[in-house]
């Protein structure tokens, strides 16, 4: 992906079943660094372990957590976890992609709710982004609760530690009434979420949101049982196949008891209609899972009618290449499919240096050299003869497309430039863990004000956001998403055709062509990953549409203010 996009996060939890004396010295630890590191993907602005030793003698500290904001944070944390004892039966780790809130080590997982009293002890860490904190916030702060901050995982931590204290006060079971327990807790929130959290006596436990929107899977043995945002990472910590692997239900507890022989999915939350995120499958999660290989290939052979159809089927005069380094499966089923057609000529244009951002340490000069984190290959296009078709997974500002790869492969002087772009046009905002950009930033709604200006329609804005504004006065259940008529008054061609307009910059060469996958194609691709509201506005829970409908407020708020 040529934009940066920040993403949703890694969560790890690992239980040892047997006793540690049956487990070479460090196992649990090795094992939970191997895992962490194969989901290193999903977060680079912090990291965090936590450890939580059972039989641990009154005295001494039953937990240890270690966690780092640094800018290498994951080996920082597994640097400091060597240095000093870490041992444990269960293990907790996170990986922070900061897609609200600072980057600092407060805003690290995992979270402590800590008590000298084992039972309420409770340690928290999560991939999720809900959408109604404040109202959480609120009804917690009335309760007599005093948050030190309005992170989404304070208000989960306490949350979740005020029914724990409720339970233990009434003299309940805890671990057998963990899934009351959580539900309680839960059905107030409106979001995506894998949330991963441990008891001070031992009881573990995972549980995804009711419409799945969020991944989480787990593997259990004799030895051990475990928890991951991605299927490939257990799978090569492990040492297992891809069919052992399960993934945890929607709406489900998955429980481990406080002394490891049961592992158990539960009943929690009421499912909904499962709304699985599409960009797992497009971008986020490593392309590694065997499902994910095949599904990206699809959306690359499905895309080349159309790309035939951009460059007039001329074979003969076309390179076809991709943007580094996401989209090179996508390419492959693109190449996948011009194989059966005729004899043509591909390889790799752009390239992209990994380790161009780490080489200066001064944060103010190497980001003046960020941008030139791309360069070129020389000598495969021919000067003023050649189309050149350039693959991307998605598009979401087109800010580096415009201001550096569109300019540095002009440079080759090829004849026409075919953007293709492996997701559909992104048109709306996300609520559920992914930092997509605000409304005013997305290309296709820069694309889509563009096109009402030119129309004359612009009193439909106007009239689209008096509607969000007395949305945003009714409960989430009674709103809708206010965006998308302006979206609905013109084709997907027309909007193609803007965004390729406004990502052509200024005194370029070569004529410029958007491609975009049609939304009914990424259906075919991924018929199990039905969470496509980046680019349908269908969003799977209510506090989507306010979302939505305050972003558009926002932005016209914005707009109007600079007017001044």
């Amino acid at each position: 992906m040529s934009d940066e996009l920040k993403h949703e996060c890694g969560v790890g939890l690992l239980r040892l079943r047997k006793p540690l004396t049956a487990y070479p010295e460090h196992y649990g630890l090795q094992q939970m660094a191997l895992l962490m590191e194969k989901q290193h993907n999903r977060g680079q602005d912090g990291a965090g372990i936590a450890a939580l030793k059972i039989e641990s003698t009154p005295g001494e500290p039953y937990f240890h957590i270690e966690k780092s904001a640094d800018r290498n944070p994951l080996a920082n944390v597994l640097e400091q976890v060597w240095e000093r004892p870490f041992l444990g039966e269960i293990f907790l780790g996170h990986l922070r992609y900061g897609t609200f809130g600072g980057q600092t080590i407060e805003a690290c997982h995992p979270l402590l709710k800590y008590s000298v009293c084992r039972n309420r002890t409770l340690l928290l860490a999560g991939n999720f982004n809900l959408t109604n904190s404040p109202a959480i916030f609120d009804s917690l702060t009335r309760k007599g609760h005093h948050l030190p901050n309005r992170q989404d995982t304070t208000i989960l931590l306490h949350q979740i530690g005020h029914e724990l204290e409720k339970a233990l006060d009434a003299g309940n079971p805890i671990e057998g009434d963990l899934a009351m327990l959580l539900s309680k807790a839960a059905i107030s929130w409106d979001g995506g979420f894998l949330i991963c959290g441990i008891l001070g006596d031992g009881t573990a436990f995972a549980l995804r949101d009711p419409a799945g929107i969020r991944p989480g899977f787990y593997y259990f043995d004799d030895e051990v049982a475990v928890v991951a945002s991605e299927r490939p990472a257990i799978q090569t910590t492990f040492n297992v196949k891809s069919d052992a692997v399960k993934e945890i239900s929607p709406g489900t507890l998955l429980l481990i008891s406080c002394d490891g022989k049961t592992v158990e999915e539960r009943p929690c939350l009421i499912p909904r209609e499962p709304r699985r995120c599409v960009f797992e499958r497009i971008y986020f999660s490593r392309g590694n899972d065997s499902d994910i290989q095949q599904e990206r290939r699809l959306m690359g052979k499905h895309l080349v009618p159309q790309i035939l159809d951009a460059i007039d089927q001329d074979y003969d005069n076309t390179f076809f290449s991709y943007i580094p380094n996401t989209a090179q499966i996508s390419f492959h089923g693109v190449l996948d499919e011009l194989l059966h057609k005729r004899n043509f000529r591909f390889g790799q244009v752009v390239l992209k240096d990994a380790k161009f951002r780490t080489f200066i340490a001064d944060a103010n000069r190497r980001k003046a050299l960020d941008m030139h984190i791309y360069d070129i290959v020389y000598g495969l296009i021919r000067p003023n003869q050649d189309n050149l078709v350039l693959l991307d997974d998605s598009i979401v500002r087109g800010t580096t497309l415009r201001n550096l790869i569109l300019k540095i492969v002009d440079r080759l002087e090829p004849k026409k430039i075919v953007v293709v772009s492996s997701a559909p046009p992104i048109c709306y905002p996300d609520c559920y863990g992914i930092d997509m950009a605000s409304m005013g930033e997305l290309i296709a709604f820069q694309a889509v004000i563009s096109l009402l200006k030119k129309a004359g329609k612009e009193s439909l804005l106007h009239e689209c956001v008096g509607c969000a504004r007395e949305d945003l006065l009714k409960p989430d259940v009674a709103m809708r998403n206010r965006v998308a008529p302006l979206y609905a008054a013109f084709t997907f061609d027309e909007l193609c055709h803007e965004i390729g307009l406004l990502l052509t910059p200024d005194g370029l060469k070569a004529k410029v062509t958007v491609v975009f996958q049609r939304l009914g194609n990424l259906r075919l691709c991924c018929p199990d990953h039905t969470g496509d509201w980046y680019f349908s506005g269908n969003y799977p829970t209510p506090g989507g549409n306010r979302v939505v409908n305050q972003a558009l407020v926002n932005y016209c708020d914005k707009v109007n203010k600079r007017a001044y």
